[in-house]
């Protein structure tokens, strides 16, 4: 529902890449960016371990060299961004860049940038200096009061342990997460439908522990992957689960390799394989497990990668865990993309210059922080030139885009075979749980012997399997009514309107026209938790993101779009995200706006 997995859902790319100090990424070549640290992280580990005659010690010999930056020079860290960012403010505010040097400076940094990203405009430069000053402060308060006050990190009959709970991670929870911890985390007594029921809480210790008051806030939903308002307690898809819940059971305590495997799985991988107008399909009972751990079922060593740089954490992991070489492209660049890749295949891999085993393009549908649509055509046309495998995560595009409801390979009428790999969730747009991987009867066939999800998961339970089944059937026109298409209709209708309407009233706002996520930049953390808590009194629930699941000057309000939102409660959402925009003084859009009224 509401913020409860978003602070930490989408890390940064290179935050997550270059975070296991295991990996070893300080080496000689990893100063050349987040690409140079992504393909050095498993090589290294390979160096370490051939070259270290005595495994143990040299592995505890390089974890010592790898020490944290003291609090006290991440303050100035973030205070000498401040200062630079705020002499330039200055220098530019006396002698403004002439348009000529704006444009020249404009088209050298997006060189590479295709058509779809559009209207991006930039965090302006005295809001940078405050959002680096403001994380300057907390962070120096939070240092001199934990050095007079130290945290105690004893744990009762732990004599001895190092402490399990220790570093940056932990300071930046106690001093600036803990301060606005309420506005995330929020526990609901509802479905997560067009409305919602918030349990209200109170902190009577400054954010240390939250307790519940007793009372229920009913607000407008802005906040959940519902996109096409399957998630529902009545209607023909609660009906049905609930007559499989009694005739099959909840589950079947086993894996699909086992005893897990039932009539309604081969049922469901039977219609998403019709759906998805491809050969076979393979399910499993979690979304971020389908990526995570099958991603090494594909690739090895020996395999190349280019992946986007805004890709989930559940990509980033499952690339991670597989040994391949990963290089980053910039977000949805297509020509960044087909430079990278055209110079890693001619020098082949970077330890044995040997050619590539296999080479993978990896990228999503719809990306959920950023609300773009992925450049599909222009990657299918790069995959075919270079020959290389095409895997597209469909996790939030699947039944929200396209005429059909078909995904971002519907929305552009892409050939489905042109797509090696589809892989999606049902957590979105089909108010279920779990995910999919499907393309050609091979790939599934391995998948079905290979995958660690088929031999160490259960399988999916038969409600949810039902659940899946009969939104899926109705998406598709299979019970004989137009409801999936009024739903599809609905939803494109919806985001438009509101997209049109908050960039009328001067937001910055990310994203395509046609997305059903909408990024809202607030950019400070202290105008994040002030538009959560005046949006939450105002009977609107909506997510707020921040630091490290943005980039530190990313901070940002994600409203997310359903078929269930009447126009009445849209104009409802768009009315108080007005107010609060005005009191919070957030409203940074510099493009001319136009006064003609919007329509539905």
């Amino acid at each position: 529902m509401v913020a409860h997995t978003e602070l930490s859902a989408q890390l940064p790319h290179e935050k997550i890449v270059s975070s296991g100090k295991d990996l070893e990424c300080r080496s000689g070549d990893s100063g050349s960016g987040v690409t140079g640290r992504q393909e050095v992280q498993d090589n290294s580990v390979q160096k370490n371990l051939t070259s270290q005659p005595n495994g143990g010690s040299a592995s505890k010999k390089s974890y010592h060299k790898e020490e944290e930056c003291s609090l006290f020079v991440a303050f100035f860290t973030f205070l000498s961004y401040g200062v630079l960012l705020m002499l330039g403010y200055v220098r530019e505010f006396f002698i403004p860049v002439t348009t000529k040097e704006k444009n020249r400076e404009h088209k050298k940094k997006n060189a590479f940038v295709t058509t779809q990203i559009r209207d991006i405009e930039e965090c302006p430069s005295f809001t940078n200096f405050t959002i680096y000053l403001s994380y300057g402060v907390l962070f120096l308060v939070g240092y001199v009061k934990e050095f007079f006050y130290p945290p105690s990190t004893k744990e009762t009959n732990r004599e001895g342990y190092v402490p399990l709970y220790i570093g940056f991670e932990s300071f930046y929870t106690r001093n600036v997460y803990r301060r606005i911890q309420d506005c995330w985390n929020r526990p609901i007594s509802s479905v997560p439908g067009a409305e919602i029921n918030l349990l209200e809480r109170y902190t009577p210790d400054y954010g240390w522990t939250m307790k519940l008051t007793g009372k229920i806030l009913k607000c407008i939903n802005a906040g959940s992957y519902n996109y096409l308002g399957f998630a529902e307690n009545h209607g023909p898809c609660h009906d049905a689960a609930e007559v499989t819940t009694k005739e099959v059971g909840i589950t079947t305590s086993s894996p699909r390799l086992e005893l897990g495997t039932l009539e309604i799985h081969k049922k469901l991988e039977a219609l998403v394989s019709e759906f998805l107008g491809v050969e076979d399909a393979i399910t499993f009972g979690m979304g971020f497990a389908t990526n995570v751990l099958n991603l090494p079922s594909i690739l090895g060593p020996s395999c190349l990668v280019l992946s986007d740089e805004f890709n989930h954490a559940s990509l980033i992991l499952g690339l991670r865990l597989s040994g391949a070489t990963v290089k980053v492209f910039q977000h949805n660049n297509a020509a960044d993309l087909e430079k990278k890749l055209r110079e890693a295949l001619i020098h082949g891999h970077p330890r044995t210059r040997r050619p590539w085993k296999k080479a993978m393009i990896v990228v999503e549908g719809i990306y959920s922080m950023e609300g773009s649509i992925c450049d599909l055509p222009n990657f299918i046309r790069i995959k075919k030139k270079y020959k290389t495998y095409l895997y597209v995560d469909e996790a939030h595009s699947i039944g929200a885009l396209g005429p059909r409801g078909g995904g971002v390979v519907d929305y552009y009428g892409a050939d489905p075979k042109d797509v090696d790999i589809h892989m999606g969730t049902f957590t979105k747009s089909f108010g279920a749980a779990g995910g999919y991987i499907a393309g050609s009867k091979d790939l599934i066939d391995h998948l079905r012997v290979n995958s660690h999800a088929q031999s160490y998961a259960a399988s999916m339970p038969p409600p949810v399997a039902q659940q899946i089944i009969t939104s899926m059937s109705i998406i598709m026109g299979k019970d004989g009514s137009v409801e999936g298409k009024r739903r599809i209709n609905h939803l494109a209708r919806n985001t438009k309107y509101f997209r049109r309407k908050v960039k009328q009233m001067g937001y910055i706002v990310f994203g395509n026209e046609d997305s059903p996520v909408v990024p809202v930049l607030l950019f400070l953390p202290a105008t994040i938790a002030m538009f959560v808590r005046e949006l939450t009194k105002r009977g609107v629930a909506g997510v707020g993101v921040g630091f490290p699941a943005t980039k530190i000057t990313g901070g940002r309000m994600r409203f997310c779009l359903s078929a269930s939102h009447t126009k009445e409660m849209l104009d409802k959402i768009l009315k108080e995200v007005d107010v609060v925009g005005d009191m919070c003084s957030c409203k940074y859009s510099k493009i001319p706006k136009s006064c003609k009224p919007i329509e539905w």
